[in-house]
């Protein structure tokens, strides 16, 4: 597809059948082919009960490698030092930075245990603890994502987890070696070289090498996305990630060519990213669109953000910017910049976005990278009761209770009665016990 023949979807807020255009464009039922969901619990099955060979197997096969044992597929945590170390200098400090960011962003989350007590001598509160092994999966394929692995791995390791196990689909090349450092940089503790469904399932379950987590966390391809739904109540999942999405509110006085190159950085990821702008300004939703136009053969992944956004990009005429607002929640992007003129105005009006940008410099692309905040987000419209990955992920709390003599005598007659009501009498029973009969007369 060339530029020239380039189409984008225009909709508009005051179309009778808005709400139905941009749901069809939206494409987000969740419909897994019967194949893809037969093909991965096969997986699944095989390597919870083969292990370390079906791993071999399948990476092989997948991934094109020829590993004759787990250990080709390990990456230690002196290996990822040394690949720390040979990195040039100008990749060094560019990692150290973002990673020094994102930690700093992170340390903020980190929550505390708490306690309180009662007049009569309880004790009520929260304990929060870290999980003991976590495993993120850094997405691969089609390119490598150092960024990612600090994205996923620092909030781990802030959040005080003593393990963390990271998978990626078998890196080529120099890039390889970028994500090995950045695992230094994030406090990985072991890196195994499997990605797909076989990475998902050796995680979730164990095998003789690589250790069973408590959670998984990062997004990659519809086969991982399918094995941890499939996991999930084995062992945590952080949320069901699908394609990059960003959503752009603008008043129509941000340079058009910001806001094309913004849209291209989300349509390059890959075919099915979607990319959406909304403008009051119609003459403005033009502008952009020639600046696509412009801007587009000088793009190297121009094929994949031409069908991206031929298939699932949109250009949105709203009413004025609170409109906008209400088109954007809707949506409940990924992510979302508020490039206007007065950008906390509109940030009271929005429900539903994983991260949120303000203002006409945020440009998403510093959030994929470096400006603290993690950049696993959640994607479909998820964004309505997920949240951005962060520390309290690899965090778990567990309810505290320490009734005192007297304070266990003033809540029996309470529990009895409401477990009662439930016919459950053992309940009420059990609460009675405590009662202190002199205390009640």
């Amino acid at each position: 597809m060339t530029n020239s023949n380039l189409q984008i979807s225009r909709l508009s807020t005051s179309d009778a059948d808005f709400q139905q255009q941009l749901n069809k464009l939206l494409q987000r039922e969740m419909l897994i082919a019967d194949d893809i969901t037969s093909a991965v619990s096969s997986i699944l099955l095989d390597v919870k009960q083969r292990g370390d060979e079906a791993v071999i197997d399948y990476t092989n096969k997948f991934d094109g490698f020829n590993a004759q044992s787990i250990e080709d597929l390990v990456i230690s945590a002196e290996q990822l030092n040394e690949a720390l170390e040979r990195l040039p200098a100008s990749q060094r400090r560019a990692l150290t930075h973002a990673a020094e960011r994102i930690r700093t962003y992170h340390e903020k989350q980190k929550q505390g245990s708490w306690q309180y007590e009662e007049a009569d001598g309880s004790v009520y509160g929260q304990k929060v603890s870290p999980l003991e092994k976590a495993g993120v999966y850094v997405p691969g394929g089609k390119a490598n994502y150092p960024s990612s692995v600090l994205m996923l791995a620092i909030p781990a390791q802030v959040a005080g987890v003593k393990e963390i196990i990271a998978t990626v689909p078998t890196p080529y090349g120099e890039d390889g070696n970028l994500v090995f450092a950045a695992a230094a940089l994030a406090g990985v503790s072991r890196l195994y070289t499997i990605g797909g469904a076989q990475a998902i399932a050796a995680l979730a379950y164990g095998t003789e090498t690589i250790p069973q987590v408590d959670k998984i966390t990062g997004p990659g391809n519809v086969y991982v996305t399918v094995a941890k739904k499939m996991v999930f109540g084995e062992v945590g999942i952080d949320m069901v990630a699908g394609p990059s999405e960003l959503t752009i509110i603008c008043d129509g006085k941000t340079d058009p060519d910001w806001i094309a190159m913004d849209l291209f950085s989300q349509a390059e990821h890959d075919e099915q990213a979607q990319s959406i702008l909304i403008s009051p300004d119609e003459e403005y939703l033009d502008s952009v669109a020639a600046s696509i136009r412009k801007l587009l053969p000088e793009m190297e992944r121009r094929e994949i953000i031409a069908a991206s956004l031929a298939s699932r990009g949109m250009l949105i005429h709203a009413i004025d910017l609170v409109d906008a607002a209400r088109v954007s929640d809707l949506i409940a992007p990924e992510h979302l910049e508020i490039s206007v003129a007065d950008p906390e105005s509109l940030l009271s009006r929005i429900n539903h976005a994983g991260a949120i940008f303000l203002g006409r410099h945020s440009a998403e692309a510093l959030g994929d990278y470096c400006a603290g905040p993690s950049h696993v987000l959640p994607t479909s419209g998820t964004a309505r009761f997920f949240s951005a990955l962060g520390v309290y992920d690899f965090q778990k709390r567990s309810s505290i209770i320490n009734c005192s003599y007297a304070g266990a005598h003033r809540l029996a007659e309470t529990a009895a009665e409401l477990a009662r009501n439930e016919h459950l009498q053992a309940h009420a029973l059990s609460a009675e016990y405590r009662i202190d009969k002199e205390l009640k007369e």
